[in-house]
């Protein structure tokens, strides 16, 4: 099967065009007109993902390999070092980042994953009504995506209404007409804001967050992907982040 089949799906699934300028989702590396046997899908690639990869496959990331124009190519960056094994064992990558953001992950995790009834939709975010006090809204989505330790910012003892960007979230403050924002990546400066703005903030991770999307995009091809006999592979990369917990491991 050909690659631009499969972009075409992808296409008709998550516009390509919706994604932001600034983003670089589509085709990142390899030809429409390769033929492809297996397809792999994961939220980044890393090393061991990518060195246990068959040879003239295909990659399906969330996040794109590369961002800004390469320069130089010498092997020695997190893009041009994966870049060469990759065109070394002729492996072509295509990227859905912002625009599977505002079709379907942000809702995918905020009904499946956290057990939100969600009521609209801005492009990024969503929202939910929640009405729970704080601190028991804080334990559900800490085992829901089980994380131990929770970085909050709480500004009342209620959750009356909440809003959702998976990933990094806290450049659209701003436009969040909720009480409480979920969102990964919060910053000193950005839980300094929010307080002022009367915005409780709760962490849930970039990794954490949007690791989400492999399980999201199998369950939306896979079938169309057998169909035409091909094998869809779930191969998640590994979170770079480790935590030290001092109770735990004290």
């Amino acid at each position: 099967m050909k690659i631009k089949d499969i972009y075409d799906y992808l296409d008709s699934l998550s516009p390509f065009d919706l994604q932001e300028k600034w983003d670089n989702s589509g085709l990142v590396v390899g030809s429409f007109d390769e033929e492809v046997q297996k397809v792999y899908i994961s939220i980044d690639l890393d090393e061991e993902l990518v060195s246990n990869m068959e040879e003239n496959s295909l990659a399906i990331t969330h996040h794109p390999l590369i961002f800004s124009p390469l320069k130089r190519v010498n092997f020695d960056s997190y893009s041009t070092k994966l870049l060469r094994i990759l065109i070394q064992k002729n492996i072509s990558l295509i990227s859905m980042h912002t625009n599977i953001d505002k079709t379907h992950l942000n809702k995918y995790v905020g009904k499946e994953i956290l057990g939100l009834n969600l009521e609209n939709s801005e492009e990024f975010i969503s929202y939910a009504q929640v009405n729970s006090s704080f601190d028991k809204f804080c334990e559900e989505i800490s085992k829901k995506l089980n994380i131990d330790e929770l970085k909050f910012v709480k500004c009342s003892d209620e959750v009356k209404r909440v809003a959702l960007v998976t990933g990094a979230g806290m450049s659209m403050l701003s436009e969040v007409k909720a009480d409480c924002f979920l969102t990964g990546d919060i910053k000193y400066h950005d839980a300094m804001d929010a307080k002022t703005r009367g915005i409780s903030l709760i962490d849930i991770r970039h990794y954490e967050s949007e690791h989400h999307f492999t399980e999201l995009l199998y369950s939306l091809i896979e079938k169309y992907l057998k169909k035409n006999k091909l094998t869809a592979i779930m191969a998640n990369s590994k979170n770079p982040f480790s935590f030290y917990n001092t109770r735990r491991n004290g």
